[in-house]
């Protein structure tokens, strides 16, 4: 999260069989199982390693986690997002500060380099298309950013900052709805699993997407961003409960509500977390567009103690299956709508 201003497998023929009977029109009742907690722990611990030295926009750590993330999509039988594969290259300029402080920002096409050196990162984008006639031109966007604050001063004798909670947990939830979706009957609307780079560098890799989406952005119907979900949150039920920001905003967290997803609004709104996420760069463009979480502001955030070993992956798991199924009441659902006054302008967020 960005600082402030900063069942077994079925067999294909049952899920020939499975699709048939939802019909075109209705939303499907049945999808496989989610996750288990150790499934989450081995992709986590993958994840958050220090051997993707915390996963820094443009640095050697963050290709690795971008290729076991790519690995992930076509294991798990996501269509390509990018001209047959799942990276989306994204153009940077690094610069260095008087006292060496990194800096990044988007190479767009026409820029001067000036001063810096370009560099680049990807995007990861994988897709499952739709099956309705009527709505599988539409998209919803399902995301969440892999990058971290990589290595840095040492804390404790331990200078790797390995993001296990910010937000390499919303990468495996989204990764779980992928796979979830890609093995059970298809979505009515197209959905796009698109993780990120440059988040904490200032939501870099969300800017290029859109710029350059996988599908076209008026067609693009809603976005749904997962960060932070590794712990629960008292403030929002304890373990298995996410809340969502902006919630009041759309009727995003209405439709969530009424599917029986135990989800509520943000409970510390005075933190202004609907724009501190990659979710801001689509609401902007007028995209409903929210974050689902359960960020307790815990001392770990942004620190190297941020570890797989203080992840509750009970809770991991409860939250991995709300987000499927949250993905599934956008992609199968009505589509999201602002309410009156809920839309953010370019000028008062």
């Amino acid at each position: 999260m960005t600082p402030p201003f900063r069942r077994r497998a079925r067999s294909p023929l049952l899920l020939l069989l499975l699709s048939a009977c939802a019909g075109g029109g209705s939303t499907p009742t049945t999808h496989p199982a989610p996750a288990r907690s150790a499934d989450l722990r081995a992709l986590l611990g993958a994840l958050a390693a220090d051997s993707m030295e915390g996963r820094a926009t443009a640095t050697p750590g963050s290709a690795r986690a971008a290729r076991w993330i790519a690995e992930r999509m076509r294991e798990y039988g996501l269509e390509p997002g990018v001209n047959g594969g799942y990276t989306q290259r994204v153009p940077l300029v690094e610069s260095r500060g008087p006292d060496g402080t990194r800096s990044l920002r988007l190479l767009r096409p026409g820029d001067s380099i000036g001063a810096g050196r370009a560099v680049e990162d990807v995007n990861l984008i994988g897709i499952v298309r739709g099956r309705d006639p009527a709505l599988k031109d539409e998209a919803v966007v399902v995301g969440a950013h892999y990058d971290h604050e990589g290595v840095g001063p040492a804390v404790e004798g331990d200078s790797i900052y390995n993001g296990a909670d910010d937000d390499g947990s919303g990468v495996v939830a989204v990764l779980a709805a992928a796979r979830a979706l890609a093995a059970g009957p298809p979505p009515r609307r197209t959905v796009v699993f698109l993780l990120t780079t440059g988040e904490e560098q200032g939501v870099l890799g969300t800017f290029h997407y859109i710029a350059d989406p996988a599908v076209p952005l008026e067609r693009t119907v809603a976005d749904l961003q997962v960060e932070m979900v590794g712990r629960p949150d008292s403030l929002a039920g304890g373990a298995g409960k996410l809340w969502l920001t902006g919630f009041e905003r759309s009727t995003m967290g209405e439709a969530f509500a009424a599917a029986g997803l135990s989800v509520v609004a943000d409970p510390r709104p005075d933190f202004r977390f609907f724009e501190r996420s990659d979710n801001i760069v689509f609401a902007l463009r007028g995209i409903p567009a929210h974050t689902l979480s359960s960020f307790s502001l815990h001392s770990d955030y942004h620190q190297p103690s941020d570890e797989v070993d203080r992840i509750d992956f009970t809770h991991l798991e409860q939250a991995a299956d709300l987000v499927v199924r949250a993905t599934r009441t956008l992609a199968d659902g009505p589509r999201p709508m602002w309410r009156p006054g809920g839309r953010p302008s370019p000028s008062k967020p």
